[in-house]
């Protein structure tokens, strides 16, 4: 016996008691876990239940065939589907090309080879971990391209990305989006009078303290750039982003930053908050630069505060900077 590491799960699904009580026996020998299903129905049932490494399925079985079996688990499992290794009598040229077509790995027929069993089963196996292990790595490295390095917040091309996305959402449901642009008040000053790395220390805290002032888990905080962040905030009303915005000036304020270059003595951050029902036919870009402009009245009327606005989309055929 040679197990595999970190056992492997392997749900098989017979609807004849004697095949299946052999093939659990001998997979159970070889090291494996395995879960029995009497009928296709099962089979689906149990699937869910143990999300197998591998699926040895009967292809003739009453009420839920093996075919159709394997046809519902691609349906809802495209993602992340274990190998379906499907047991069958039938030979055919139709029975094969119908089995490979639905999304069967491989086959085969009866009565069992143990040996060609156990090497495909291997085979198996092994292929659908490798591919899930490079799966999880293309998610880690795109999520790296999304992330700011600095601050562990979303980026600006996360930001682009998420705004359109719920540009788009927010203009098929008819609901607001909300948007903040927040500023860190006089970092100049902070960066020439504490240095860079005391700099890049400030914005991470402040980074932290913007991601822990939201709730909502649709809410995204990004670096939008230099000193600059930026909220998105889907199915969130006016009244609603100004409150948010709010706490989040509150938020920093309360980090109690020194900074011996500003009027308050400590690290504030001014927003701008913007927020409309989107409509297709206009840009996210123009919801951005109505947030632009609440910050340039927030930062007019003294910092260390949050002033909100709601955009007013302009005719068709008029951009928002000309317009306004």
């Amino acid at each position: 016996m040679q197990a595999q590491p970190e056992a492997a799960v392997i749900l098989v699904a017979d609807d004849d008691p004697f095949i299946r009580h052999m093939l659990t026996c001998y997979l159970k020998q070889e090291g494996y876990q395995v879960v029995e299903a009497p009928n296709g129905e099962a089979a689906l049932d149990l699937y869910r239940d143990h999300l197998p490494d591998l699926v040895l399925l009967d292809a003739l079985m009453p009420v839920i065939d093996g075919f159709e079996v394997c046809r519902r688990l691609q349906a809802a499992n495209q993602s992340d589907l274990a190998p379906i290794l499907m047991i069958t009598g039938l030979e055919d040229e139709k029975s094969v090309d119908q089995a490979f077509e639905i999304g069967v790995a491989d086959y085969i027929t009866k009565p069992i080879h143990w040996a060609v069993l156990r090497q495909r089963v291997r085979r198996l196996i092994a292929q659908h971990r490798l591919e899930r292990r490079l799966r999880e790595a293309n998610h880690q490295l795109q999520q790296l391209t999304l992330i700011d390095s600095l601050t562990q917040v979303a980026n600006r091309r996360r930001f682009d990305e998420y705004l359109l996305q719920e540009w788009g959402r927010g203009g098929r449901d008819r609901r607001p989006l909300s948007v903040i642009i927040c500023d860190i008040d006089y970092f100049k000053g902070y960066n020439d009078h504490y240095g860079h790395p005391a700099g890049d220390r400030c914005l991470q805290q402040v980074a932290k303290a913007l991601s822990q002032g939201i709730n909502c888990t649709d809410d995204l905080v990004t670096r939008y750039g230099g000193e600059e962040f930026a909220v998105v905030l889907p199915n969130t009303s006016l009244a609603g982003a100004a409150a948010v915005s709010d706490r989040l000036v509150q938020a920093v304020r309360a980090l109690g930053l020194p900074h011996a270059a500003a009027p308050h003595a400590t690290v504030t951050i001014s927003c701008g908050v913007a927020s409309v029902v989107p409509q297709l036919s206009y840009l996210p870009s123009d919801l951005v630069v109505t947030a632009d402009q609440a910050l340039y009245q927030a930062k007019a009327q003294g910092r260390n505060q949050a002033k909100a606005t709601r955009m007013v989309l302009p005719p068709p055929g008029r951009s928002l900077t000309t317009w306004v």
